[in-house]
């Protein structure tokens, strides 16, 4: 972990006014969206809105982190998450560390279909968006498992964190069982990400307005990938302790 900076006066009262003020554009930017997206969905067939409604978010994700690297206090090597565009469709299962997360993931890919909490879903800030890209509600395993199926399917790649919430202090949680059923159920392959930030911003039991230490640095690697299961208990297991083993290394230097 990196030392506290310890910059002049100036310095600091610029990162809190950077850190607070790009929230505040987040929520706005979220908000803004979902509303506009409310009667998109009415008007758009089907198909066609989700298609926009993935690219519009992407965009606007991607947009936000290049926005904040060029304020300073923030550094991104995403480049990896790329090469996945061109594939064929896959389920994207990244370690979880910390809340935005996802927003590094989807920034790097148009056509991702996201499975989100139920309690995300139905709030005013992305339940909008989330219907008109036709994100995935997660509140019933069984239809969960074949709304992604279908995704991947027509064409989509799946992006599910297989933990199903946060890691505490990078110590990896026991996976939930629902990327695997979906995997053999698809006959998709897994592709697992690898997810580094030098300081524990947002992370689970971080309060989202505790200025974290800057330069915060983000870093996605493309880890190992596993082909669908015949087995689901043992396939758990086997990328379980891969993302252990992955994760036990040298923190993240803040600088790329």
């Amino acid at each position: 972990m990196t030392e506290p900076r310890r910059g002049p006066l100036l310095w600091l009262i610029y990162e809190y006014l950077v850190y607070y003020g790009f929230l505040l554009v987040f929520a706005l930017m979220s908000l803004g969206w979902s509303l506009a997206s409310i009667p998109l969905s009415l008007l758009l067939p089907r198909r066609a809105g989700r298609r926009f409604g993935r690219r519009v978010i992407s965009f606007g994700f991607r947009a936000y982190l290049r926005l904040l690297e060029f304020t300073g206090i923030v550094k991104c090597d995403l480049s990896a998450l790329d090469s996945l565009n061109a594939q064929a469709p896959l389920i994207i299962a990244p370690n979880h560390p910390s809340l935005i997360d996802a927003v590094l993931v989807i920034s790097r890919l148009p056509d991702v279909a996201c499975i989100m909490k139920a309690n995300l879903w139905d709030q005013p800030i992305f339940g909008g968006s989330a219907r008109l890209a036709g994100y995935i509600r997660n509140d019933s395993p069984s239809r969960l498992i074949g709304d992604a199926a279908r995704e991947l399917g027509a064409g989509s790649h799946l992006l599910v964190f297989p933990e199903g919430t946060r890691t505490v202090e990078n110590h990896i949680r026991p996976f939930k069982g629902g990327f695997a059923l979906i995997a053999k159920k698809a006959g998709a392959p897994v592709q697992t990400v690898l997810i580094e930030i030098n300081h524990p911003f947002l992370a689970k039991g971080r309060p989202l307005l505790e200025k974290p230490r800057f330069p915060l640095v983000f870093r996605a690697r493309l880890g190992e990938r596993f082909m669908p299961p015949d087995e689901i208990k043992p396939y758990i297991q086997e990328m379980e302790q891969y993302y252990r083993d992955a994760v036990a290394q040298p923190p993240l230097e803040p600088s790329l």
